[in-house]
């Protein structure tokens, strides 16, 4: 008889979360609870309580080929970074091939989750849910709690004195939508994640002046990157992830500062990070270097307090009128339907092994699916998640001991402090390949690149040297897809055909280049030797 496993939330992690189950041969029921699958990349005019906002601008701030799931590369014509409806009609196209709305029940919120009085034998479940004013409940052998982390919003009002007394309008970037409504306005954005810079430049677009509060500081990028590919298919590699863990702390640092300024120096626009040596994610923004640069947008550091209409900061410089207060400040974990022993989170640690399973459960039949913050793409590590998470239901894989995963988590923490600091906004974060291969070790489908090198060298330089997207996952091992090493192989073709939608003839391209190089020498020698004998007829 088929485990019957319990998925809550139908966004990203829910949708690859439900295909595993069927690929596993599990039966899955998915929790939703909205009327729509999509999660945060759904956006809607309103926000709703319970479930994730986004802005009606956001694109992806990783590309397609870096996102796509491991089996199911996106359209070739789908731009290399998506705006979220964009994103949304992958979404509904992956549901669609592998027939998985039949799987979910719309409009359905999970009241609580529970252990069954046998649980120490059973490893079950009892879920209770409430549909359209009807309450029930079901028994499941397992559960995948997928409905993310950007739900409860972190206001920290607590540590800026005076913000009861403040005049102007303040929210959490979670209520922001669009810049109309907010024309010729003075606005202070506190924050400097992807979220602060995404929204300040675009009200700098409509308001009077638009003013960053930061702590600490950031490194900034855009999404294009060396020969104009997108940034993160240079970023994430085998060999640049080699480097990162054999070089020292120092040469690291020194490297990535380079690397950071080669576009604009971080420290004369007031942004440079506080501490360089940890390895923080960058924000990833097209716009704000030049939004900076011509005074659109101003970099002020920490709010120390505010009065009625001014903030005065801990430079000791005061900025009059501010009208709006944009709260940037992330998100607070939240589980309301579980108990509070089962994902705890004390101290800035997350008591999850591998931030999927809690180590103190008798049987491992919950897990949590997306609950990380990875450099890199989150899709491809959710569905990594979830693969791992069904074969461990179905007893193909097996966990350690209670005593071995604590070590585990303790060790992870320690480590993750180091590279990343003790920021709140940091606790969920991890490296992406090194977690990536732990995972596909688990599930016996990690890339043998020895032993591939001497049958497939050409498949191999791509492996280490390129981009280390999803396909690389789906080679060996179960869940093994044949299609992998051609999506490995035509990736380019991928992110150039968008780009290329001017249809020309190949053969105008050489002889239209070298004949623009004959004019331009020809303007250079007119405009040369006018000047050089009219000096001679002077003299």
């Amino acid at each position: 008889m088929a485990k019957k496993v319990a998925v809550i939330g139908a966004g990203v992690s829910g949708l690859v979360s439900l295909k595993f189950c069927v690929d596993e041969e599990l039966e899955p029921t998915c929790f939703e609870r909205t009327e729509d699958i999509g999660g945060l990349w759904r956006f809607t005019e309103n926000v709703e309580d319970g479930r994730a906002s986004i802005y009606q601008s956001v694109i992806t701030n990783t590309s397609k080929e870096m996102s796509c799931f491991s089996d199911f590369p996106m359209p070739e014509d789908f731009p290399n970074f998506l705006h979220n409806s964009k994103l949304l009609e992958y979404f509904r196209i992956f549901a669609k091939k592998f027939d998985l709305l039949k799987y979910i029940q719309f409009q359905t919120t999970v009241l609580s989750v529970k252990k069954c009085p046998d649980f120490s034998s059973s490893g079950q479940w009892e879920v209770a849910t409430e549909s359209k004013g009807k309450e029930q409940s079901a028994v499941f052998d397992a559960v995948m709690v997928c409905n993310g982390h950007h739900i409860l919003p972190h206001i920290p009002l607590e540590s800026i004195p005076g913000i009861e007394r403040f005049k102007g309008q303040y929210f959490h970037s979670r209520h922001y939508k669009r810049p109309e409504g907010f024309e010729g306005k003075h606005i202070l954005v506190i924050g400097i994640g992807n979220s602060a810079s995404d929204i300040a430049v675009e009200l700098s677009k409509k308001a009077a002046q638009v003013f960053i509060s930061t702590r600490k500081g950031s490194w900034v990028i855009g999404r294009i990157s060396e020969y104009g590919y997108p940034w993160n298919m240079m970023f994430n590699t085998r060999f640049g992830s080699m480097l990162q863990n054999v070089l020292p702390r120092t040469v690291l640092k020194w490297t990535m500062e380079r690397q950071m300024n080669r576009w604009f120096n971080h420290e004369n626009y007031g942004i440079e990070p506080q501490n360089k040596y940890l390895m923080k994610e960058p924000v990833i923004n097209d716009d704000l270097p030049s939004r900076i640069l011509y005074g659109a947008i101003k970099m002020k550091s920490r709010v120390r307090e505010l009065t009625e209409t001014s903030a005065i900061f801990e430079d000791g410089t005061v900025e009059e009128d501010i009208d709006v207060i944009v709260f940037a400040t992330g998100y607070t974990l939240s589980f309301p339907f579980l108990e509070d022993s089962l994902v705890k989170v004390e101290d800035n640690l997350v008591s999850l092994y591998k931030y999927m399973f809690p180590p103190h459960l008798e049987k491992s039949t919950l897990a949590c699916i997306g609950l990380i913050q990875p450099l890199g793409p989150i899709f491809p590590t959710a569905e990594l998640q979830a693969r791992w998470a069904t074969r461990v239901f179905k007893g193909l894989c097996t966990l350690p001991s209670e005593r071995t995963m604590m070590a585990d988590i303790l060790k992870r923490n320690t480590q993750r402090i180091d590279l990343f600091g003790e920021s709140q906004s940091q606790i969920l974060q991890t490296s992406y390949i090194d977690y990536l291969d732990e995972l596909t070790v688990e599930i016996g489908a990690k890339p043998d690149l020895l032993s591939l090198l001497l049958k497939d060298p050409k498949l191999t330089v791509n492996l280490y040297f390129g981009p280390c997207n999803s396909y690389q996952y789906r080679l060996v091992g179960p869940g093994q897809w044949e299609g992998a090493r051609s999506a490995i192989l035509t990736q380019k073709q991928r992110i150039l055909k968008p780009l290329k939608t001017p249809t020309l003839e190949p053969s105008l391209n050489f002889p239209v280049s070298i004949l623009l190089k004959i004019v331009g020498l020809i303007a250079v020698v007119v405009a040369f030797f006018p000047n050089y004998s009219g000096s001679n007829l002077s003299a």
